[in-house]
């Protein structure tokens, strides 16, 4: 069996066009995530500090993902400039906060894709943090789909996500891979000036798995379409973690969760004490554990650290 995407089929129909074109209108008045700046994109920048322009930071053969992403290649990571959130832990802070990143037009991009598959030969076009360039990534898509695109597309959210833009992408996004940062909005207005982040985060996890239907398609060990949970346990923040684990056993017991136990004081962590060292072993097993007891699959890694 080899898995056609599902951008394929949408191109056809030219809905893939529609979709884009109604992207486009919305930068006149931008909502494309919760921010909903609605300014003109043409002639200023909103909150993400994006205007009309593609942004990029690198386009890279990217073997951090979860394994069946990565196989024996990578995910075609592609690294937008800037970002709706302000993570004071960033990691990617250089172009997500700072704007670090060099512009490219729609055939660029395309050509970007075509070059990740062929000449990379990656698993996935893995697009990250990559809302605000939606209408432009459409463009892209067209483009990159008549030079032979046929890899599943990844999108790689932080989850702050409004359902109606997340809508655009069904039917095109094969597979989900998305973050619960946080489940109160202390957290979420503490760590990332986002307090909202929790009341559109669950709604975008529902939305995202209501297009995936549930369903986990593999080729050779690889995921070709699917929904993956990432929580990033933070330092003294546990609880987020274990809420964010009790939340998706209430949607699905089969969603595949990647519990991430490496987490650096990076960036402005250290002007926040109690995030400011590594996790610790113990606080990492008590999420373990959660994890255990409500009976959900996934990736829990080796704890190296403190």
């Amino acid at each position: 069996m080899n898995y056609t995407p599902g951008y394929i089929k949408l191109y056809e129909t030219r809905d893939l066009h529609k979709r884009r074109d109604l992207l486009y209108e919305k930068l006149v008045s931008c909502d494309l995530c919760p921010k909903n700046c609605k300014i003109n994109r043409h002639k200023n920048i909103g909150f993400c500090k994006v205007g009309d322009k593609i942004k990029v930071s690198e386009f890279v053969l990217y073997k951090g993902e979860e394994p069946p992403l990565v196989g024996n290649t990578g995910a075609g990571g592609v690294f937008f400039s800037n970002c709706s959130m302000r993570c004071v832990y960033c990691q990617n802070f250089n172009f997500s906060q700072k704007g670090f990143g060099k512009e490219f037009s729609a055939k660029e991009l395309a050509n970007k894709f075509i070059w990740l598959q062929n000449e990379k030969n990656v698993q996935n076009i893995d697009l990250v943090t990559a809302t605000p360039y939606l209408p432009f990534i459409y463009d892209a898509l067209i483009l990159a789909i008549e030079k032979g695109l046929k890899i599943p597309l990844l999108w790689n959210t932080s989850s702050y996500e409004t359902v109606e833009t997340l809508k655009f992408l069904d039917g095109i996004v094969d597979i989900y891979l998305a973050d619960i940062r946080y489940t109160s909005q202390y957290a979420a207005n503490r760590y990332s000036k986002t307090p909202d982040y929790w009341q559109f985060a669950k709604d975008a996890i529902v939305e995202m798995y209501t297009q995936i239907k549930g369903e986990y398609v593999f080729e050779n060990n690889i995921m070709k379409k699917g929904l993956i949970i990432r929580i990033l346990v933070l330092p003294n923040n546990i609880d987020e973690a274990k809420e964010a684990l009790k939340f998706i056993s209430k949607i699905n017991k089969n969603i595949l969760v990647s519990l991430m136990d490496q987490y650096v004081p990076v960036y402005k962590a250290k002007e926040y004490p109690e995030i400011n060292r590594l996790l610790k072993q113990t606080e990492y097993e008590k999420v373990i554990n959660t994890m255990i007891d409500l009976d959900l699959n996934g990736w829990i890694q080796e704890h190296k650290l403190l």
